[in-house]
């Protein structure tokens, strides 16, 4: 007797690009004005496609912010964690907030978790506790390259990491809005030394 074994139907779309695109959709629209049609088409993949390989419209947004959140939002702290000189790497911090913030591959300004994330945290469940997480996992990153400049001695040891990490995560809350708004990449530039002082300065 022959068994003709059954083999599962493949996937037909690339899961990293469509997340992408979703994320584009839902920076532009927001939550509730993404709707389904406008995800679907964005994605290239059809319903049935979309329902099997996340859920629904909430699990889509959840996998898309952890997919920001994991991706684009981390590229300013892995600039901060991989330059050798804390100066540097402060700039390149501020560098990388202004480049993922007026050239995403979506073509929407500013942040994800500022401009969508933030405002549908109240009443989309999962995305408060998202937030929170990523907004404690950036403090912790940057507390812990000051503490290790501390350590080797390039920071005084009453530097006060924990707080210049909040400031540092405060003031690139404040570029990427202003991003949002339209401001140009020379206007946010010229802020950098100025943060890059402030953030730096002995207490």
């Amino acid at each position: 007797m022959n068994v003709t074994k059954k083999v599962g139907r493949p996937k037909t779309f690339d899961r990293n690009e469509a997340l992408t695109k979703a994320i584009g959709v839902f920076w532009k629209q927001g939550y509730e004005g993404a709707s389904m049609k406008l995800l679907t088409d964005e994605m290239g993949i059809n319903s049935p496609s979309l329902y099997a390989e996340f859920g629904d419209k909430r699990g889509l947004y959840l996998e898309a912010i952890n997919s920001y959140a994991t991706n684009d939002a981390c590229t300013p702290l892995v600039a901060l964690e991989t330059i050798a000189d804390i100066r540097a790497a402060v700039r390149a911090f501020f560098d990388a907030v202004i480049d993922y913030s007026t050239h995403h591959a979506s073509g929407a300004k500013g942040c994800f978790l500022v401009s969508c994330v933030a405002t549908s945290a109240g009443h989309v469940d999962g995305t408060a506790e998202m937030l929170r997480d990523a907004i404690t996992s950036t403090d912790q990153r940057i507390k812990a390259r000051f503490d290790h400049e501390i350590r080797v001695g390039k920071l005084p040891q009453s530097f006060p990491s924990a707080d210049r990490a909040k400031l540092m995560f405060d003031l690139r809350q404040g570029m990427v809005f202003r991003a949002r708004a339209g401001f140009e990449d020379a206007d946010l530039a010229g802020d950098i030394d100025k943060y890059v002082s402030s953030v730096l300065a002995n207490p």
